[in-house]
């Protein structure tokens, strides 16, 4: 990203990310505790958390939270190997030296291993087939059939650029199942000493780049049409309305970061 145009021009570039992320990023509840929970949905635990290996590493502390709240009655991570995992791994290696892990680890047994070295805590569940967003669900569905856990209600807790899209997928293949997405973590994007930058860093958040990338990448997927992954086009998902200030920040970004776009990689299809 050229991190250094005039500053009317970075407060611009730096708002409509903030306009993206707010929408992708959903948070149904204001907080996720069991009275926020009540308050809302007349139950103090949903049936599962299940929380995504696309997440940054601070997914692993939001976890552990959750767990301490006893926001719900079983906790799950997902995540086999899909686009975001061998960066990933190094971001890992990288901030937990002491963690060990095979080079073919899955993002599921890689946030278990973090979670009980630095909490003490271990999920019910992994399931490590998954490869993207969309199999995230079935293979999560078809998990907790199988271990016949109760999935009448589902905190599904994913990186914040894909939320949106993981509770909209939910929608489509868990239709006995009410969707509570809760991102992970949220960021802010500020113009700081005359460039970019985060207000705060979660921990491993993706560099700048990258960040936007997977901004960028998700407005078309959820844009109902042709090209897109709801019911006019490949039918991953139901439909998502979209906002008329997202879709204009995403053009103005799209226009200044030709690049940024990020396609789907055929590797880790269905």
């Amino acid at each position: 990203m050229d991190r250094y145009l005039g500053s009317e021009h970075l407060e611009r570039v730096a708002h409509d990310m903030n306009v993206l992320a707010a929408f992708l990023g959903m948070r149904e509840v204001p907080e996720l505790t069991q009275n926020a929970l009540e308050a809302k949905y007349g139950f103090r635990q949903a049936d599962v958390l299940a929380l995504f290996g696309g997440s940054i590493l601070a997914g692993g502390d939001f976890l552990a939270d959750a767990m301490h709240a006893g926001v719900a009655r079983s906790y799950v991570i997902v995540g086999g190997a899909g686009h975001t995992t061998e960066t990933f791994r190094e971001k890992v290696r990288g901030l937990c030296p002491d963690l060990s892990f095979a080079d073919d680890a899955t993002e599921a047994e890689i946030f278990a291993q973090y979670l009980k070295a630095r909490h003490g805590l271990e999920p019910d569940l992994l399931e490590m087939r998954s490869t993207n967003c969309g199999n995230n669900i079935t293979y999560l569905r078809d998990l907790l059939k199988e271990q016949g856990v109760p999935q009448g209600s589902v905190i599904l807790s994913q990186d914040l650029t894909m939320e949106r899209r993981m509770v909209a997928e939910t929608e489509k293949e868990m239709l006995q199942t009410l969707p509570i997405g809760y991102a992970t973590y949220q960021v802010e994007m500020v113009v700081r000493d005359g460039k970019l930058d985060y207000a705060e860093r979660p921990l491993g958040m993706w560099d700048q780049d990258r960040y936007l990338s997977l901004l960028m990448g998700e407005i078309p997927r959820l844009t109902d049409d042709e090209g897109g992954y709801g019911p006019k086009g490949l039918g991953y998902l139901v439909h998502v309305d979209i906002p008329d200030e997202v879709q204009e920040g995403w053009e103005r970004l799209q226009e200044r970061y030709p690049w940024s776009v990020r396609k789907a990689n055929p590797r880790f299809a269905n």
